[in-house]
């Protein structure tokens, strides 16, 4: 018996390498799945954004899902590269807090450095004379300027003025309660000073009617305490004045300021 014609080389042999072919095609694509796993996770994804389970990452810029009530337990892991690790305008920020700190630091000692507090005569604003049997009584009112330079109120307590003829104490004045005098001011303060003259001769002299001017030289020494910036400072003033110790025909008049004692 002979073989059978081999159909290699004509169209029935071609036809069979071809149905090989597609057998093999055939068994590769059954090892595929059906839906892509990347499929399978958008579409999880989508269902669970749409049920309200998750909420989005906040690292993932926004594209990411966190299982929702697990935000506190969760901890995020941000690289080293991040730009939310290199803030913009740091520099800027640290060196605009610098100048705020330091201007406000120079308003607050500009505005509560402590300045001087100054007394000042202005004028004997009257002088009233009794004569009697021995004595010459004489009541002077004097006029005091209070110059206040900071921008904070000043109390002034304890006024003490001593009224000298020569070296003999004539008369003395304290006031424990004095004014109060508002920043950046200057308070003008009257005071009242008895004056008791006891020399015999002194005494002659201011009731002798034949002197035309009974002229009287006093020397005032005065010391006052003021309080501001929460502390006290002594002030001090010497002056000295003229008046006529023979009639009540003193007319105010300017006084003059000596030497700090």
């Amino acid at each position: 018996m002979g073989a059978a014609p081999s159909k290699d080389k004509d169209g029935t042999g071609k036809e069979e390498s071809q149905h090989n072919g597609f057998g093999q095609n055939n068994k590769h694509d059954d090892k595929l799945p059906i839906i892509d796993k990347d499929d399978l996770r958008k579409q999880s994804s989508s269902s669970r954004h749409n049920s309200g389970e998750t909420v989005h990452c906040p690292t993932c810029q926004g594209t990411g899902r966190i299982p929702r009530g697990q935000e506190s337990k969760l901890v995020a892991v941000i690289p080293c590269n991040d730009q939310r690790l290199r803030p913009r305008h740091t520099k800027l920020y640290v060196a605009v807090s610098v100048g705020v700190c330091l201007l406000v630091s120079a308003l607050v000692l500009f505005f509560l450095y402590p300045r001087s507090v100054l007394l000042s005569p202005v004028a004997v604003k009257s002088s009233f004379v009794y004569f009697t049997e021995d004595d010459v009584l004489i009541k002077i009112t004097n006029v005091l300027n209070i110059s206040n330079h900071n921008f904070v109120p000043v109390q002034a307590y304890n006024l003490t003025v001593q009224a000298l003829n020569y070296d003999t104490v004539v008369g003395t004045v304290s006031i424990k309660s004095v004014t109060s005098v508002t920043p950046l001011s200057i308070k003008t303060y009257s005071f009242m000073i008895p004056i008791t003259l006891t020399d015999p001769g002194l005494c002659n002299y201011c009731k002798t009617a034949s002197f035309p001017v009974h002229t009287l030289y006093l020397h005032l020494q005065m010391s006052m305490t003021v309080y501001y910036l929460a502390h006290y400072e002594q002030l001090s003033l010497e002056t000295y004045e003229y008046i006529d110790c023979g009639a009540n025909s003193t007319l105010p008049h300017s006084v003059e300021q000596t030497a700090p004692w």
